[in-house]
């Protein structure tokens, strides 16, 4: 498996996982590189949930449709524990339990490198619906 994430891929996931963290009074670890991206605790030091961030260039009302790879989306659930995703856009994330969350799967993904026949892959993609939230990042951040 390749690893895609950019200096710039990692500032912002940082961002993501510490703006939802802080809204909740929590904190995180980083996991491995090929597992999903996080655990989360609670402020007693309980482990909550785990989370997967995926980068979003763009504004949180541009946002939609949110995508993410079916293989991450069944990594998450796999660990058993508050599988949530959060998308890190421009201005903020939206984040949402993978487990009541409701969209399609299509082929989609990354457009093919040079070194690569096709990236494509099945992909969930989400619409607005009410069991995602979101935040906006502090204008000092």
């Amino acid at each position: 498996m390749t690893i895609f994430e950019t200096e710039e891929d990692l500032k912002r996931e940082k961002k993501a996982i510490e703006t939802f963290v802080n809204t909740f009074g929590g904190s995180y670890k980083k996991l491995d590189p090929l597992d999903v991206d996080y655990k989360i605790f609670d402020k007693n030091d309980n482990l909550i949930a785990y989370a997967e961030v995926k980068g979003r260039i763009r504004n949180i009302r541009n946002a939609y449709p949110l995508p993410i790879s079916i293989t991450k989306v069944a990594k998450l659930i796999d660990k058993r524990l508050a599988p949530v995703i959060i998308w890190a856009c421009d201005d903020g994330i939206i984040y949402g339990i993978a487990s009541k969350l409701e969209g399609h799967i299509k082929f989609g993904g990354r457009k093919p490198r040079e070194s690569s026949y096709s990236d494509e892959e099945m992909m969930a993609y989400f619409e607005k619906q009410k069991e995602l939230k979101y935040v906006r990042f502090d204008l000092q951040s």
